[in-house]
């Protein structure tokens, strides 16, 4: 299977791989396609954990993975899964066959996510490549020493980092890829795409995979 990354609406992200379907954060869906072996949730605000879209894109095998903190909300949609697996920020795992590691992710000054909420990004670990899928963060000190092949960065600030932050971020991390998210619906305009590729420096290759 060809990796193959999608991106939907703000942080929700489809990933194709050796291991199945993975999707982080569905959100918006305006398909129910049934197709997750994985759905990795990054925090619980309510574009990044969605019962109705989770409804969308599992099946009777998917296994979700949520942070330990939000166990109890994930509750609430134990019956579309097949079983609910719990990470904290700074783990390396294997979870059914999916190989990933788990990175704070938190705001410095602004109170929406406070680094106390055990709140996460992801690094899927696939096909000899390193896929990192940052979450609602700011540029942080943890996130700055990821070591990565493709970077999944949100850009729409208020909630986040900003274009400008990302890009910063991501010329300090140097992915060979970088891909925004977390922009152009809840927060931040799509101009902020145009302004994140403009500042992302080679060799790293920003690449615009919004779908809607």
């Amino acid at each position: 299977m060809a990796l193959n990354i999608t991106v939907y609406t703000q942080s929700c992200i489809r990933i194709s791989c050796d291991e199945g379907v993975v999707y982080f954060d569905p959100f918006r869906m305006k398909e129910s396609p049934h197709d997750a072996d994985y759905i990795l949730v990054t925090h619980d605000h309510f574009d990044h954990f969605s019962p109705e879209d989770i409804d969308k894109v599992s099946k009777s095998g998917t296994i979700l993975i949520v942070p330990e903190k939000m166990l109890a909300k994930a509750g609430e949609v134990r019956h579309l899964v097949k079983q609910i697996e719990t990470v904290n920020a700074g783990q390396k795992r294997v979870i059914e066959g999916l190989k990933i590691e788990t990175v704070p992710a938190y705001n410095l000054l602004k109170p929406f996510h406070p680094k106390s909420a055990g709140w996460v990004g992801y690094i899927l670990i696939t096909e000899n490549k390193r896929i990192y899928v940052a979450g609602d963060t700011d540029v942080t000190k943890e996130n700055k020493q990821v070591k990565c092949d493709i970077a999944l960065v949100p850009i729409g600030g208020t909630y986040t980092m900003d274009a400008k932050k990302a890009a910063e971020l991501i010329n300090t991390i140097c992915p060979a890829v970088a891909i925004p998210t977390h922009y152009g619906s809840v927060v931040g305009s799509m101009d902020a795409a145009d302004v994140f590729s403009s500042r992302v420096k080679a060799p790293v290759k920003a690449e615009i995979k919004l779908q809607y």
